[in-house]
């Protein structure tokens, strides 16, 4: 596993690297494109560098996917009102406008993993190398660039479609495609993918996407056109891949557990300082903001206290989520803690305990505060931790089926999908068969099952439920947040979609902004 983040870094490094002379166009420390892409070895390196933008996708979209829902929110910082601050926040608030640098983030680093997946997919093609490789190196190519415009046109809409290498300064600027036609070309990358790729070989498995991610991308693609059968066949072939649930929820997010038989597809990281390794840092941006997050980060004998006033008290669990896990949810626990304290005059959290969310009421004094527990796991060094980010797990794939079967009047098969699901968490068995009443208990399964890997926005825009949704937990966030601005949660057709960058829509005169956004 460890060799694709050694790739990752080195591609990433010979991409910029380059002596100080205006003379000498290719350095002599670089790598010339013309001489590079020709061995197996040049295609694998710069396949691994393809993957390397969703590491800065994971630390940007769950300000999208994830805060832009009833999931999540923010610790309030009214001592410090820097641009990076009120800019996230607006994200949470709907507040939002085409000069944000987290929402624009996303943006370009979808289109970052689409450039380099069009490098590979156009100069792998005159090639001559084993078919098996070409398929192999083809297929993650077009996972890549499928996955990346499928993101792209769930949060911007409808967006400029390039499918081949740009070499030429009038192939940069491209006017918008249809909704449509972007998802003709996701679908033609996954069904391509899925061809050409391999089912797992074993489990753990190494990393890259497989035939699976790509079966689960197209599946999750026809849910969002409503292909309820076309996704149901594809979602029934993933256990003859060898898929499956661990048996425990927590297992599914342990760095000792990566790549396991329930993960279909996961953002990759790799905890240490050598050459070659890529951390994560989740948990600190996670937690409230402090000066000494020791309490919650001591592992056995190890301490790590660590200042992370200036990175955390972003995505904090609602209580609007967690009152929705039913009584004995083994989930609740595993996904969110309780850093405990009290707040001092720099509206930074003093923690004093870190305590069990299952039942909880505060000592008298002090407040608790919600925060991610399932990125929670040992390391050594503050803000380099082992955790990967996972993208699509067997779980979801087994409520997508049971939604897919329900919205097709099969509700004894959604049923038994469902409840394995929910058996796992130790919850009794589901016996609705009402197509309503089942299509509610499922997303709301999905929610908390699928909580803060970044699926509740797309799932509220996908069923049609966003602005109903949000508008009931806009009103309640007005009674418990008494700093959000005046024109907090205005709910409407407009804000379902993110506004293109504004930087962009300047480059690019072709671009039309999205409604409401000036």
């Amino acid at each position: 596993m460890k060799k694709i983040y050694i790739l990752i870094t080195i591609l990433a490094f010979t991409a910029v690297s380059c002596k100080k002379s205006f003379i000498d166009l290719i350095p002599n420390d670089s790598v010339s494109p013309t001489t590079f892409y020709k061995t197996e070895s040049d295609f694998r390196q710069a396949i691994a560098a393809a993957y390397a933008p969703l590491q800065d996708l994971a630390v940007n979209d769950y300000f999208t996917s994830e805060m832009r829902s009833d999931n999540s929110h923010y610790q309030p910082y009214p001592s410090n009102r820097g641009t990076a601050n009120v800019q996230r926040e607006s994200i949470s608030d709907w507040v939002d406008d085409p000069t944000n640098a987290y929402t624009n983030a996303v943006y370009f680093h979808c289109y970052n993993g689409i450039s380099r997946s069009n490098i590979v997919i156009g100069r792998l093609a005159p090639v001559n190398l084993a078919a098996g490789v070409k398929s192999d190196i083809d297929g993650q190519a077009k996972f890549l660039r499928a996955w990346n415009y499928f993101k792209l046109v769930r949060l911007f809409g409808a967006v400029p479609l390039y499918i081949k290498e740009v070499t030429k300064a009038e192939e940069a600027f491209l006017p918008r495609l249809t909704v449509d036609e972007v998802y003709a070309q996701i679908i033609l990358d996954a069904k391509d993918a899925i061809n050409e790729l391999a089912p797992p070989a074993k489990f753990p498995q190494i990393g890259q996407a497989t035939k699976g991610s790509a079966t689960m991308l197209l599946a999750e693609v026809y849910m969002t056109q409503k292909k309820y059968a076309e996704a149901e066949i594809l979602l029934n072939t993933l256990p003859a891949m060898g898929y499956g649930l661990n048996a425990n929820y927590a297992d599914a997010f342990l760095t000792t557990n990566k790549n396991s038989k329930e993960s279909i597809f996961e953002i990759q990281y790799l905890q240490g300082t050598d050459k070659g390794t890529q951390p994560s840092n989740f948990i600190y941006q996670f937690l409230p903001r402090t000066k000494n997050t020791g309490i919650v980060t001591t592992f056995g004998t190890t301490v790590i206290a660590t200042d992370n006033s200036g990175s955390g008290g972003w995505n904090t669990p609602t209580q609007d989520l967690i009152s929705t896990y039913e009584p004995n949810d083994k989930r609740l626990d595993a996904s969110i803690g309780i850093a405990e304290g009290a707040y001092n005059t720099s509206d930074l959290l003093v923690i004093s305990a870190n305590k069990s969310v299952v039942n909880y009421t505060p000592a008298a004094g002090k407040v608790g505060v919600p925060y991610i527990k399932k990125y929670l796991h040992s390391h050594v060094v503050s803000n380099n931790t082992n955790d990967n980010w996972p993208i699509y797990r067997y779980s979801d794939a087994l409520l997508l089926l049971a939604e897919a079967q329900n919205e097709q009047g099969k509700s004894g098969l959604a049923l038994t999908n469902l409840n394995a699901v929910r058996a796992r968490a130790g919850l009794t068995a589901s016996t609705e068969t009402d197509p309503t009443k089942l299509r509610a208990i499922i997303m709301h399964e999905r929610r908390v099952e699928l909580a803060f890997e970044n699926h509740r926005w797309h799932d509220l825009v996908r069923t049609g439920t966003a602005i109903t949704v949000m508008t009931i937990y806009g009103a309640k966030a007005k009674t418990i947040y008494s700093y959000l601005p005046a024109n907090a949660f205005v709910i409407n057709a407009n804000r379902l979609l993110f506004p293109i960058p504004q930087s962009e829509k300047e480059l690019n005169p072709q671009l039309i902004q999205n409604p409401g956004y000036f």
